[in-house]
């Protein structure tokens, strides 16, 4: 019988003691500003009923990994974790951490104040977890992939799914590289022509 459940505490957000049992995945539905200047933004989170709100620390991971526009963070991925060294008022109180984020390339190392003048790094992991694309969705994109004329116009299409969190479908990936070798003679076939006129 798992009681994990029952050590929830009454409150209006995501705590530390919600992550005791485990660190948990989490996908973001909707970003919006926080209830005071203490907690400025708050994350809603498809599986979980109350909302994350990230502190400062946590917030800087977030914008150098995924940019400062939170409207881009809809249907990403976050991984989180407690922290029971997390510090409030010099004490020990415990928080939330991020160990792992989707839509990165690979793992992140980033420079955080951990002391006043003091600072440490902190690393970020990608999520293995591969997106849900839709069939129709990964149609729409296997299409365009095809249209690519060279190498060029498919970097920005996987450039393009990469933004859009679709670039690691298998689908896509084999389509991609399947593109990439039909292109790649051509143009090296191309470049020699220019280089003998």
């Amino acid at each position: 019988m798992d009681i994990s459940d029952t050590i929830a505490p009454k409150s209006d957000q995501l705590d530390y003691v919600d992550l005791l049992a485990g660190p948990r995945t989490f996908t973001i539905t909707g970003v919006r500003r926080g209830p005071s200047p203490d907690q400025p933004v708050q994350i809603d989170l498809k599986e979980f009923d109350r909302p994350w709100r990230p502190g400062k620390t946590m917030r800087r991971v977030l914008v150098v990994a995924w940019g400062a526009d939170a409207s881009q963070y809809v249907g990403r991925r976050v991984r989180l974790f407690g922290d029971p060294d997390v510090m409030f008022g010099g004490i020990a109180v415990g928080g939330s951490r991020i160990s792992h984020l989707s839509h990165i390339d690979g793992t992140l190392t980033i420079s955080l104040m951990v002391k006043r003048g003091k600072s440490a790094p902190y690393v970020v992991h990608p999520l293995d977890e591969a997106p849900q694309v839709s069939d129709d969705v990964a149609g729409d994109w296997l299409a365009t992939i095809h249209a690519a004329e060279t190498l060029a116009e498919l970097q920005t299409v996987w450039e393009d799914a990469r933004k859009q969190g679709v670039a690691r479908d298998p689908r896509l990936i084999a389509a991609k590289d399947e593109r990439k070798t039909l292109l790649t003679p051509d143009e090296e076939a191309a470049e020699y022509e220019e280089t003998q006129r």
